[in-house]
């Protein structure tokens, strides 16, 4: 592997650099602001950049997009585990996060969706203005450019759009794949048999239903568009822009003026030395739901028995900190079942690509000559069902009278959205290969995954700090399947699992799948009489699907009460600090938060740019 020449910066030159602002991650949404900041008003904005990890802007395992899931657990992931799970008898369960240049979005399955309308008028009606949807959209379309299928593909391949809901000139391209494996062609014909509708429209404020989904690929090369190619890479030449890697920020530092507190820069660490270097405006998190939490408590931010506990000063008192942890499986991170069942084994994906030398060498021939096969595929079969789709009336009726009572603004509006039938509450998706790390593949065999994934959970979790030093990994405890929510998540998530195994045995997926092996079936119903229980095997064999959020809240209508940052992302206690990433989101949405994240940080811009004027 190579790395790109770009214009590179050392530790101490970085240091003693003018600095209007610091950014603090350069992930999805850090390079975002890094970009737009440093395009704004000529050259007159000196913008720096910290990033943990390197830059490597040009390795395939990153690049090339049928390798997903190759990174995960290797250098370019930060390797964070959860804390034991009473709720999943006792596993920890890995989180990875991006440690690269472009974060997760380096590492992620580029899957380009956007939530439902309710989604994010959810976080206006909590106060915060100008997040709702009519406000997000300007964002969400700035971040794109669309790249439109012709009615040929749209037809073999149900691959619609809405160019109204769509942007034309932002930085990531947004594609359809040119193949689809095996079983793509038959997921919308599956969903219709079962009344979940095909989405022609799922850009446009809702995703209910079926659709096939874009993707962040570029359209020429079909490599991945992340933030480091997106956003860096074209503005790498600016003289006002400087990206430091390999670079771990200890905390800000905070200075008290006239009885507040102002952040004036930070504290870091490079090629195993400190530094600190300073910022003349502002310093932005932009670090993740992981470690912008930690990184405030670090700095003397968050609750302070916390704090004083890990030996740290309390400068601001906010106990919201690290709290409000949502993850796909409601205000944690996304809960996922990964059934697995066995298919005809002329079928070729990835796990046959990394088996066999023969079939990867030929699929890297055509993904080189053409930019096809299978290393040019992705997962882009989705589907997203309201629970009165999938639950039977009975007992979701039982569910809604049994939703905890609500004790914050965020639970109320919560609870209201558990009655909204016009919400994707669980996502399902079929794809090639193995997906679960509790199944063992025999060789010579080949496999398909079912995933199920929890979109609005009840259980509430938290990431905090565990000692005074960076280099300590936080304790984060998703508290899945916990307390009275967390039960209900598990008897939806039992329910819906139902479901998701119905899909497998409806026509015409069935016609390719041979059994299901994970869990084992011990009889093979009809559809009249399915009743099988899939409790215990969730409760074993229940996964993350790496969207938390939530950690540094917005606050809205109750600010320092509820959350960590107000509706223009400013720190409450603080002056000249900001945290931009999915870390403000205050409730999921029912979708891959990747343009999300980017939309945060195109809207977190231009509020810094509005806020400081000329």
């Amino acid at each position: 592997m190579t790395t790109l020449k770009d214009p590179s910066i050392t530790p101490s030159t970085f240091s003693t650099t003018r600095f209007d602002y610091l950014i603090v991650g350069g992930g999805t949404a850090g390079l975002v602001v890094a970009a737009r900041l440093s395009e704004a008003r000529g050259s007159s904005i000196t913008v720096g950049v910290l990033e943990a990890g390197p830059k490597s802007l040009d390795d395939p395992l990153i690049n090339v997009p049928g390798r997903f899931g190759e990174s995960l657990g290797g250098q370019y992931d930060w390797r964070f585990e959860t804390v034991p799970q009473p709720g999943l008898n006792g596993r920890r369960l890995l989180w990875p996060r991006g440690r690269v240049l472009g974060g997760t979005s380096a590492l992620n399955f580029m899957t380009w969706t956007r939530g439902n309308r309710e989604d994010y008028d959810a976080w206006e009606e909590l106060g915060n203005e100008g997040w709702g949807w009519d406000g997000m959209l300007p964002f969400f379309k700035r971040t794109e450019t669309l790249h439109q299928s012709s009615p040929k593909h749209q037809s073999q391949h149900q691959s619609h759009f809405n160019t109204e809901f769509h942007g034309t000139d932002g930085p990531i391209s947004s594609i359809y794949s040119k193949d689809f494996s095996a079983p793509h062609q038959h997921w919308h014909a599956t969903l219709n048999n079962l009344g979940l509708e095909t989405n022609k429209s799922h850009f446009s404020g809702s995703n209910l239903g079926a659709f096939t989904t874009l993707t962040s690929v570029d359209p020429d090369t079909r490599t991945r568009a992340s933030s480091a190619t997106a956003y860096y890479l074209p503005n790498l030449g600016r003289s006002n822009l400087h990206v430091l890697p390999d670079a771990t920020v200890h905390r800000v530092l905070l200075e008290g003026r006239d009885d507040e507190w102002v952040a004036t820069g930070v504290a870091y660490a490079c090629g195993g030395q400190e530094f600190v270097v300073r910022a003349a405006r502002e310093v932005i998190l932009c670090a993740g739901s992981v470690q912008s939490p930690q990184v405030l408590e670090l700095s003397g931010i968050g609750n302070p028995e916390i704090l004083e506990a890990a030996g740290i000063s309390v400068k601001v008192a906010n106990s919201n900190v690290g709290e409000n942890l949502q993850e796909h499986m409601r205000n944690n991170q996304l809960s996922v079942t990964a059934a697995i069942y066995e298919l005809p084994s002329d079928l070729i994906g990835p796990d046959e690509l990394r088996a066999d030398s023969v079939l990867a060498a030929a699929a890297q021939e055509a993904y080189k000559t053409s930019q096809s096969g299978v290393y040019a595929m992705l997962p882009c079969a989705l589907g997203y069902a309201s629970l009165s789709q999938v639950i039977p009336s009975p007992k979701l009726r039982w569910i809604l009278s049994n939703l905890p009572t609500a004790e914050t603004s965020r639970d109320k509006i919560l609870s209201k959205q558990f009655t909204n039938s016009k919400r994707g509450q669980i996502e399902y998706l079929f794809d090639l290969g193995n997906w679960s790390p509790y199944f063992k593949s025999e060789p010579g065999r080949v496999y398909g995954t079912m995933l199920m994934m929890l979109q609005l959970p009840l259980s509430k979790g938290s990431i905090h700090i565990t000692s005074s030093s960076i280099n300590d990994k936080p304790a984060i405890d998703p508290k899945y399947f916990e307390g009275p929510g967390g039960e209900l998540d598990f008897s939806i998530m039992s329910y819906c699992q139902r479901f998701a195994d119905k899909i497998c045995r409806t026509s015409p997926l069935s016609s390719i799948i041979q059994k299901r092996v994970y869990p084992p079936e011990s009889f093979f119903p009809s559809p009249s009489e399915y009743k099988e229980d899939f409790t215990s095997w969730i409760r074993s064999s229940c996964i993350t699907d790496w969207h938390p959020i939530g950690t540094c809240a917005m606050g809205g209508h109750e600010g320092i009460k509820a959350g960590v940052v107000d509706a223009r992302l400013r720190v409450y206690g603080v002056k000249r600090l900001r945290v931009a990433d999915a870390s403000v989101m205050p409730l999921h949405i029912c979708s891959h938060p990747q343009a999300t994240v980017y939309a945060i940080g195109e809207k977190a811009a231009e509020m810094i740019l509005n806020d400081w004027g000329s």
